[in-house]
């Protein structure tokens, strides 16, 4: 049966060997003892709006917490789920672009400080392509002096303060409590080179986070016959195109509808996630949803902030669940 939804459509039904569900509630249902869940924090990209946080995406499995990319607000929202920015296992970078990079500051400051907010102790562990850690290196210095300063004046520990910064190469990056995070390159334009797509496996589940990226054949590979593929798509009206030639680059390196029902008819992912979405001009979600489904026959969502998805790894349980978290 073919699925589709736009952001806040509720909606249940039957699929061949898994049963989705998904409702409104403000408050996540009584979450799976074995399971992978995948929480939209931020939707949007470059552009300031309230209701899309910058791009970023928790992954939860088993007991590791694990956030990828960070754009602006990641820190609020994550505090929205009652989950302390400290508490995060590990911090993913895709690339350098700063509406992935800005948030990363106040989930490392604030993540430290010892309120129920933050209580980091340990050192913050950061992974991504090569220069992330002349990147963690240059915020140490850009933070020395609020650094001294709160551990002077607060006592706050210096070891919730470091950054373990890591330079990836595509490959395992990250395996701990039977959860492995794979980073792949993908394809984000010759002029945007490292750029990183994850494949997260944990108890014989399979999540897969594109990163920004046009068509690219790895990330086809990466993530064929995944659970959940979230994948960025952008789409800018003609008018929008004529009267900024900027959008053109914009369009060049980023996934059109096209693009994105062209890697879902060659992934056959469970379910595909837009996030990362761009709308320029005179244009809708539901533009989005038409022009995919023109082409793609398969399941997708359109992604919202605190929108989040749950895998069981049981072998019982073959379904994923859907709920969308009060965004206040």
């Amino acid at each position: 049966m073919k699925f589709r939804t736009l952001p806040q459509i509720l909606f249940g039904l039957a699929l061949t060997l898994s049963t989705w569900q998904a409702s409104a509630q403000t408050q996540a249902p009584d979450t799976l003892p074995e399971a992978i869940r995948v929480t939209l924090l931020g939707t949007g990209n470059p552009v300031p709006r309230i209701m899309r946080a910058g791009n970023s995406t928790l992954v939860e499995a088993g007991k590791q917490k694990l956030v990828f990319d960070f754009g602006r607000n990641a820190s609020t929202r994550l505090w929205q789920l009652g989950i302390p920015l400290g508490r995060v296992d590990a911090f993913f970078l895709t690339h350098f672009h700063s509406d992935h990079t800005i948030g990363f500051p106040d989930l490392w400051l604030t993540g430290w400080l010892q309120p129920a907010y933050g209580r980091r102790a340990a050192p913050l562990e950061l992974h991504g392509p090569t220069g992330t850690v002349e990147f963690s290196t240059g915020l140490q210095q850009a933070f020395a002096s609020d650094i001294a300063t709160r551990q002077k004046d607060e006592g706050t520990p210096l070891d919730g303060v470091k950054i373990n910064a890591h330079d990836d190469a595509p490959g395992l990056v990250y395996a701990k409590d039977g959860v492995k995070v794979f980073a792949f390159n993908n394809d984000h334009g010759i002029n945007i080179k490292p750029s990183f797509g994850y494949r997260i496996e944990y108890g014989g589940r399979t999540v897969v986070i594109s990163g920004d990226t046009r068509y690219n054949a790895e990330v086809v590979k990466q993530s064929t016959h995944a659970d959940i593929l979230v994948h960025c798509v952008s789409i800018t009206s003609d008018a929008q195109m004529k009267a900024n030639p900027g959008y053109r680059a914009i369009a060049a390196h980023l996934s059109s509808p096209d693009d994105v029902a062209r890697v879902l008819n060659a992934a056959h992912p469970k379910l595909a996630v837009f996030s990362h979405i761009g709308l320029n001009g005179d244009v809708t979600t539901g533009d989005i949803v038409q022009q995919v489904g023109e082409k793609y026959d398969g399941n997708l969502v359109v992604g919202e902030d605190l929108m989040r998805f749950e895998i069981s790894t049981r072998p019982e349980h073959n379904g994923v669940r859907m709920w969308q978290v009060e965004n206040r």
